[in-house]
């Protein structure tokens, strides 16, 4: 087998796999998908340091021109359909655990290790790899940034030419990480000015066949959901650096009386949600809880707190009237959001403890509202409007969840 051969061979088996894994995102998780990414690190950077294959023009490694920048291929899949927040998760995921094998090899210093008639451990070797992945880790880091912000940036360039605009971005980035990836490797493991060249070239065939493979997939096998629609470049780089969207929502105004979220915050934070929910295809979930007791025996900010240690980390409670809290529910499908629903009246006087004012007595009750989305719901507005409705027929219902 000629080794141009056996390159786009092996490119086809890598994109193909990982493809599969993505598009069974739905029914495993992103996070099959990601693990598939990271396992394949190793190999990519033993390759590249040792494993080359001669062409015309040069040395080239599978390791740095088929796994790398299938990689990197697979990472601009996951902006696409998934957004910034999705990509960043398998960057430092690699960049913490390459630290951790470094850390990791360099306490195994302090030891001698026990041998049985073979070659001793090659504690440098595994020093050398953990060099190398730390470094590439760091340029996936730097590689993602630009490819997110370049595939951005020149999209009035390319207009509706998605292909071209896939191969061009590949093709930059690449570049960048060829220069940047052999002066380390030059200096660690001793390869050749010849692989310069040859790995740059072979780099641009790759951009060629991954652009390609991709542009098709997304053509073929997905929507095209928010492929085409742009991001600020200074919300994208705030996400890739890992400041957290929540991170800012907690530096919202809160309700001194509940330590929830002010009420008037509600509409835009809603609505700001709602859109992005719509634009990835993801559910939202809206709950509207409303307490019914004697004033002075309502414990509020017990029950906003109680309301929070409810949900996940990503969802939001906001004061909503002077008896009720809004619970906003970021990527919950309806079902999910009907059950919950259905299961606070009973969750929360088990979060409050002694001090549950609903037992004994039958002078405190919860009412729940919900309302799920998009849909069919043309904003926010609309999904609270259905909440609102759903908490006066559960009043009607005297208490039950609507």
């Amino acid at each position: 087998m000629s080794g141009a051969a056996l390159l786009l061979l092996q490119a086809i088996l890598y994109f193909g796999t990982m493809a599969v894994l993505f598009r069974a995102r739905g029914a495993l998780g992103t996070g099959v998908f990601v693990c598939g990414l990271g396992v394949m690190h190793f190999l990519e950077t033993y390759l590249a340091a040792v494993f080359f294959i001669q062409l015309p023009f040069g040395l080239i490694s599978p390791g740095s021109v088929v796994l790398f920048s299938g990689k990197l291929a697979m990472v601009l899949l996951l902006y696409v359909k998934e957004d910034a927040e999705a990509v960043r998760q398998p960057v430092y995921g690699l960049l913490i655990g390459n630290m951790l094998v470094v850390a990791t090899c360099l306490l195994l210093r302090f030891y001698t290790p026990v041998t049985f008639g073979g070659a001793p451990p090659d504690v440098g070797f595994v020093d050398q790899m953990g060099v190398l992945m730390v470094w590439g880790t760091l340029l996936l880091f730097v590689d993602s940034l630009m490819l997110v912000l370049l595939y951005e940036g020149v999209a009035p360039l390319f207009g509706r030419l998605h292909g071209l605009r896939i191969i061009f971005c590949l093709a930059v980035v690449l570049t960048f990480d060829q220069l940047a990836f052999f002066a380390v490797l030059r200096l660690v493991a001793g390869v050749p000015l010849a692989a310069l060249f040859g790995g740059w070239a072979a780099k641009m065939g790759a951009a060629l066949v991954y652009g390609a493979l991709l542009a098709g997939y997304l053509r073929h096998f997905e929507t095209r959901g928010d492929a085409g629609m742009r991001r600020p470049l200074g919300d994208l780089f705030e996400l890739l650096t890992y400041r957290r969207r929540t991170a800012a929502e907690r530096g919202l105004r809160r309700d001194p009386a509940t330590g929830a979220l002010s009420s008037h915050l509600l509409g835009a934070v809603g609505a700001e949600r709602f859109r992005q929910s719509r634009r990835r295809g993801r559910g939202i979930g809206l709950l509207l809880v409303e307490l019914s007791a004697p004033e002075e025996g309502v414990p509020m900010r017990d029950l906003a707190l109680a309301l929070a240690g409810a949900l996940r980390m990503d969802d939001l409670v906001f004061r909503h009237g002077a008896r009720s809290f809004a619970l906003l529910l970021d990527g919950i499908p309806p079902h999910a959001a009907q059950r919950l629903a259905e299961d606070l009246p009973r969750l929360i006087p088990e979060r409050l403890g002694p001090q549950d004012p609903f037992h004994p007595g039958p002078g405190a009750a919860l009412r729940v509202g919900v309302a799920a989305g998009p849909g069919r719901a043309e904003d926010f507005a609309a999904l609270l409007r259905q909440a609102e409705a759903g908490l006066g027929q559960g009043a009607a219902r005297a208490g039950a969840t609507a």
